[in-house]
């Protein structure tokens, strides 16, 4: 499985990773053997390979959501919630995951384009079943 992290700060629009649960995450999918690729826009990628040797950083999320097989949103930046969604669906593998860790994006919407989506908190789409 490939995935696109966004985001390994603890704190919205900065570069604290000081007990972020993103890392915890990030550190759970690549001992689990994912091809972890993280965006991060405060974070420098030095410090990003220091935490995750074995992951990929990338430095716009267009580049990270090619060929991913999921993207997951873990803090609250404004900028995610700008993103076109339907451009980065159109770059990954199907179907394609949306884990929405923090509620910040339009889950109706994102599933318009197809996007199979999680939220903390939400029911997804296989426990309508």
């Amino acid at each position: 499985m490939r995935t696109r992290h966004t985001h390994t700060t603890h704190t919205q629009d900065t570069g604290d990773t000081r007990e972020s649960p993103a890392i915890d995450v990030c550190r759970f999918l690549t001992n689990e053997g994912a091809d972890v690729h993280i965006y991060d826009p405060k974070v420098p990628h030095e410090e990003i390979k220091e935490l995750f040797p074995k992951a990929v950083t990338v430095t716009d999320v267009q580049e990270g959501a090619k060929a991913a097989h999921a993207i997951v949103v873990l803090t609250e930046w404004d900028e995610f919630k700008t993103y076109d969604y339907a451009q980065l669906y159109a770059a990954m593998y199907r179907p394609a995951f949306l884990f929405d860790g923090r509620n910040i994006l339009d889950h109706a919407a994102l599933t318009q384009i197809g996007f199979q989506v999680y939220a903390v908190g939400e029911r997804g789409p296989l426990e309508e079943i």
